[in-house]
């Protein structure tokens, strides 16, 4: 067990049972539509409540099995933010199908539960471990993309009216689409990313003319130690073989020195 699935575990159990005091305050925490804008915070605490054990023990139990190795490739904070981003575009997803289906009485109906940020957890481990096999109700054998698969066509087929339920059936859409837009966005900002932008930067399309000038504007007795000797290779390599033959790593460090001179 780590220590984000943990917390969220004991969270949520401890929601159910101040929920089952009766208290008044629990209605100021589950995310109604019509009240987003005066509770916007019931967009995040929405995720911690559940109205029956039934719907709270599912929640946690695929919690439960998927979430610690998620966190593990993640790291704490980056799993609990998917979590939490999974959980808040399940519910922007419900609000918007509920006001483009012209269900005023559904603005009015509130939503509790943690379904959205699981179903995020789902889609980020069938993101990383596609062909891990889980069993299904711990009798079906199914790999984890095909699992995936098969909730996104029960929950749109029953979200689109094939089950009358009340359920928030594309909210779980919702959960999928939250877990593929953070990945994408840590994706973006991972150093590998980073690096391949500034390889595709116009850096690397300069010509000769561009860096030479670049190049005059160095002064080597002003770098670090690690930095002159790189640049001393670098001006080893252009006197051998000339400008052409750099690559786009070096390219951009005569960029990045000569720029800054």
């Amino acid at each position: 067990m780590t220590r984000v699935v943990g917390q969220l575990l004991l969270l949520n159990v401890i929601a159910l049972l101040f929920a089952g005091l009766g208290t008044p305050l629990f209605s100021e925490f589950q995310l109604v539509p019509v009240q987003i804008f005066q509770k916007p915070w019931t967009l995040i605490t929405y995720q911690f409540l559940h109205g029956v054990t039934g719907h709270l023990f599912f929640n946690m139990i695929g919690l439960f099995f998927f979430g610690p190795r998620l966190e593990v490739r993640l790291g704490s904070r980056r799993f609990v933010t998917m979590y939490l981003t999974s959980g808040l575009v399940a519910a922007i997803v419900h609000m918007a199908y509920t006001v483009l289906n012209a269900s005023a009485g559904g603005l009015y109906v509130p939503m509790v539960g943690a379904s959205g940020a699981v179903f995020g957890v789902f889609f980020a481990y069938a993101r990383f471990w596609p062909r891990d096999k889980i069993l299904v109700w711990f009798l079906i054998p199914m790999q984890v993309r095909f699992f995936v698969g098969a909730l996104t066509l029960l929950s749109l087929w029953s979200g689109l009216g094939g089950v009358q339920d009340n359920v928030a059936h594309l909210a779980h859409l919702g959960g999928f689409l939250g877990g593929w837009l953070y990945l994408r966005w840590a994706e973006w900002r991972s150093p590998a990313k980073q690096f391949q932008r500034k390889v595709q930067s116009p850096a690397v399309r300069m010509n000769e003319s561009d860096l030479t000038a670049i190049w005059s504007k160095i002064d080597p007795a002003t770098l670090h130690p690690v930095n002159r000797d790189e640049y001393e290779r670098i001006s080893d390599k252009v006197r051998s073989l000339g400008w052409s033959a750099l690559t786009d790593r070096e390219r951009i460090f005569v960029n990045r020195f000569g720029s800054s001179s």
